[in-house]
């Protein structure tokens, strides 16, 4: 008879959500096993996916929260102020911006940039201090049979394992939610998102800005030792044109957008490119599973919200099962996972919403649309009357409006 492998939560999905998941499940003392396809050591790689993420104020909480502040610390580069402008690569820069200056609302921070590689690196190393979180990779999902009472999971090699809850992590082709049968509203940008780092002359000084052209978002996001990430939307067909460009060509059409206010910049490391569509699942739940990050819903990245959206399904997953786990209910009951449903799914359609206006209202080049949305940054930034509307902008981009779970308030689970 074979043995099964008992866990009170299963997680599908070794990714930067789903590691986060599992860690901040584990850390509060249930026993949690993390599988997934990639070799631990492949994604622990620098060249794994070449991206950065901005980490917003309350995400940082919650990695403060799980322990991960120790392994991070010194790849963190905070950003104390974000600009955002209108550009043409013809015309320049507008005189009309929006600028956010962490000083006005004096809550530190509004986040950080982290590279990506070193968020999966501390998460692993997170990870191996906690006893009861197994990471089994690599390996896959061959069955996962969602009964009235467990779940039973039987992995690509043959081991079988056994929980309360299986979660689904596994990005957006998650193989949990299409064998659920949840449906998704889909469509594509037709955008193609490059993405690389540069160095530079001059210091960032913490300065993010965001330049919105006609094409697409244009993302400067400072980063440690006089770095930047660029994050540079395209249309798919310039995008191709544009990868397959030698490095001084391309250098040539980054430095016409990235623009001199750094000095000289030079091309660090590879370039990637990534197609860009919105996707949200129709239910984040169904028997015994429940749905984070990716596998839940995906956007643009537009405002660099899409791992934190992820980040905040942790924080409500987590308090969700933790607080299950010690009333001695059951994970996987409908109740308890349609209460995570309840808490998420607002705010993530809002913010998807949000930014699919956003990407539509600024990746074009008509004059009229152009002017109001130039004069609307501009009254919101100078205006005084406008004050406390700038404020919720900013500690929104702080991840510190709505519903906040305790770790992301800066409490423990």
């Amino acid at each position: 008879m074979q043995t099964h492998e008992r866990y009170d939560v299963v997680i599908a999905g070794g990714g930067l959500v789903g590691m986060t998941l599992g860690v901040a499940l584990a850390g509060a003392g249930l026993s949690v096993a993390v599988v997934d396809a990639q070799p631990q050591p492949d994604r622990l790689e620098e060249a794994y996916d070449g991206r950065a993420s901005a980490i917003a104020h309350g995400s940082a909480r919650v990695f403060d929260g799980i322990g991960l502040a120790p392994h991070l610390a010194e790849y963190m580069s905070p950003i104390w102020d974000i600009r955002v402008v209108d550009g043409h690569p013809l015309r320049g820069i507008s005189p009309l911006f929006l600028h956010y200056d962490h000083t006005e609302i004096g809550a530190g921070p509004f986040g950080y940039i982290i590279e990506n590689r070193h968020i999966r690196q501390a998460l692993a190393a997170r990870a191996a201090e906690i006893d009861n979180l197994t990471l089994i990779a690599p390996a896959r999902i061959a069955q996962c049979d969602r009964g009235p009472l467990r779940v039973g999971i039987t992995l690509s090699d043959g081991r079988a394992l056994e929980a309360a809850v299986v979660i689904g992590c596994e990005g957006r082709k998650s193989p949990l939610r299409e064998a659920a049968g949840i449906g998704l509203a889909r469509w594509d940008y037709g955008q193609t998102s490059i993405v690389c780092t540069v160095t530079h002359e001059l210091p960032h000084a913490g300065v993010a800005v965001e330049l919105f052209l006609p094409t697409g978002p244009f993302a400067m996001l400072p980063m440690i030792a006089d770095r930047s990430n660029v994050v540079w939307s395209e249309s798919h067909a310039r995008a191709r044109m544009l990868m397959a460009l030698p490095d001084d060509a391309f250098l040539a059409e980054l430095t016409s957008r990235f623009g001199a206010w750094l000095g000289e910049i030079t091309l660090t490391g590879p370039r990637f490119a990534y197609p860009l569509s919105l996707q949200h699942a129709q239910r984040y739940t169904d028997r015994r599973l429940a749905l984070a990050g990716d596998a839940a819903h995906g956007m643009h990245p537009i405002a660099g919200q899409g791992f934190n959206l992820g980040v905040r399904d942790v924080a409500a997953l987590a308090e969700t099962l933790v607080d299950a786990h010690r009333l001695g209910l059951d994970l996987g009951s409908d109740g308890v996972l349609e209460g995570y449903e309840r808490r998420r799914r607002f705010d993530n359609q809002l913010l998807l919403a949000v930014t699919d206006g956003l990407t539509r209202l600024f990746s074009n080049d008509i004059g009229p649309l152009r002017l109001a949305r130039d004069l609307g940054m501009a009254a919101i930034n100078r205006v005084g009357p406008l004050k406390p509307l700038k404020h919720f902008l900013m500690r929104h981009a702080m991840g510190l409006v709505g519903d906040l779970p305790r770790l992301i308030r800066g409490e423990k689970l």
